[in-house]
């Protein structure tokens, strides 16, 4: 087992002091310090194990010896700027388009997910000659200026955001909260039929559509699921205008969904996205990430006169790593795990649906699945503060998960993809005891009752930092829950 070098108290001073104090930490008000991990589970510095529920970029496990191997002995021979030769460069481009469409057959290999997609944009701008970009409620594509631009997850978190004249949001193909439900007769048209009208009204005002962008599988909007076809039909509308098709892979590629490797091709064979945007699990936790387009987009992008390089995207480490990281998906069957597993723990879910009034609904592809807690099914209030007692009640379960989505009420599970039937059951039996007692809680509620002031804790912050206003008692099973007045009027 690693040592710390600091104590935890001393560690968290230091960030206090010296880390900017919008960069929020996993449960604020008593952060974990992790010094170790391995496979699905991470450990802190009394040597206490968790079990990771979070980590879509410990893509394999954890340090998986394999990629730690071929990261250090790379590392050990040459890692120089990519305007040198060096095979690891092309032989990894070559790998990564097997498991692609044909047409999408050229690669820039830049440093994080934010990168990919400030580098897609520019390529549809140039591509196209247009400027105005059609991006998704909810959506979240990276922290540089121009992609907080385009992701309403961070800029609606603002009052007095506004939003970029050249920037237009559309609906989230949700079919369980969005404006389209699941008992429409034709959702996915009617979502793409929105895209369709948001062009026409840029075309009437003068503007030119250079892009559609969206996460194949919205994760930070409440691992919402788009309705088969809809990517289809917006492709269509897009390309008539001009524009481009841009799937942001960088949370949900590289086998996760289980039955494919790319989440995109969830919707079909007959789709296939101009670019495509990675990170996170492509180099396992190391700084990697790609944007594959076609020959056409990348020609025109040539043809601007201006020279493009990137000093350490595709360098011989990361892509001895990133050859590593396809070698362990197909060597231990991961994509094949993911949708074993990910099928089981669905199955589990949807059992504690039928028992639990709490959950609204589950949806996922292989280990990318989604828990909506309401509060009311049919009004589909959403159970925030509930949410968030069941990430901490886990969290002493020694058990990590998060939440997230518009709401902050959607549990969401994105693991490492050597997560197991075990692993799933043991979350399952402990969301079960935990939404158990949060309903009887709840029913108390309805009581007349007088609760003891100094049995009240209030949870300051969700795991990512935001407030929330559940108080309840913590003595036993038989705390009382209560929400404030109107929640204190949840931040959602």
């Amino acid at each position: 087992m690693s040592t710390e070098k600091l104590n935890k108290k001393k560690t968290i001073d230091l960030r206090k002091k010296h880390i900017g104090p919008s960069c929020k930490i996993f449960f604020s008000h008593d952060p974990i310090k992790i010094i170790q991990a391995k496979g699905q589970y991470m450990y802190d510095e009394t040597g206490q194990r968790y079990l990771d529920c979070i980590n879509n970029v410990a893509h394999v496990g954890h340090c998986h010896p394999d990629v730690v191997k071929a990261g250090a002995q790379q590392m050990e021979q040459l890692n120089t700027n990519t305007r040198f030769l060096h095979d690891n460069l092309v032989l990894y481009a070559q790998k990564l388009q097997a498991t692609l469409p044909d047409k999408l057959s050229v690669c820039y290999f830049v440093n994080s997910g934010s990168e990919a997609n400030d580098l897609a944009l520019r390529l549809a701008r140039q591509y196209s000659g247009h400027k105005d970009i059609i991006t998704l409620e909810n959506a979240y594509h990276g922290h540089i200026s121009s992609l907080i631009d385009i992701s309403p997850y961070k800029f609606h978190q603002l009052s007095d955001a506004e939003l970029n004249p050249f920037v237009h949001v559309a609906p989230s193909p949700d079919v369980y909260r969005g404006k389209y439900r699941a008992d429409h007769f034709d959702p996915a048209t009617a979502y793409a039929d929105e895209v369709k009208d948001i062009i026409e009204k840029v075309h009437k005002k003068g503007g030119k559509i250079a892009a559609f962008i969206a996460e194949s599988l919205q994760s930070c909007g409440g691992q919402v699921i788009p309705p088969a076809g809809y990517f289809q039909h917006v492709a269509e509308h897009v390309h008539k205008a001009g524009g481009l098709f841009i799937a942001d892979e960088v949370q949900v590629g590289f086998g996760r969904v289980g039955t494919n490797f790319w989440a995109f091709q969830l919707q079909g064979e007959d789709f296939v996205p101009d670019i495509v945007t990675m990170g996170k699990p492509i180099g396992n936790g190391h700084p990697m990430s790609c944007v594959v387009t076609t020959k056409e987009v990348a020609e025109a992008f040539m043809s601007s006169g201006m020279e493009y390089f990137n000093t350490f995207g595709g360098n011989p480490v990361s892509c001895a790593i990133g050859l590593a990281v396809l070698d362990v998906i197909v060597k231990e069957d991961l994509q094949g795990n993911a949708l074993r597993v990910g099928q089981h723990l669905t199955d589990l879910l949807e059992k504690q649906k039928e028992k639990h009034p709490l959950i609204g609904d589950i949806r996922g592809c292989g280990l990318f699945v989604g828990v909506e807690l309401v509060r009311d099914r049919l009004t589909l209030t959403p159970a925030t503060a509930e949410a968030q007692e069941v990430i901490y009640k886990l969290k002493e379960q020694h058990i990590l998960l998060s939440a997230d989505g518009p709401h902050r009420n959607v549990l969401k599970f994105k693991p490492p993809l050597c997560f197991t039937t075990e692993d799933a059951e043991l979350v399952v039996e402990k969301i079960d005891l935990i939404l158990t007692e949060l309903e009887e809680a709840l029913k108390l509620h309805d009581a007349p009752n007088v609760e003891n002031e100094s049995s009240k804790r209030k949870l300051p912050t969700d795991e990512n930092g935001h407030q929330y206003g559940l108080i309840h008692s913590r003595g036993s099973s038989q705390g009382v829950s209560q929400q404030t007045t109107q929640n204190k009027r949840l931040k959602t």
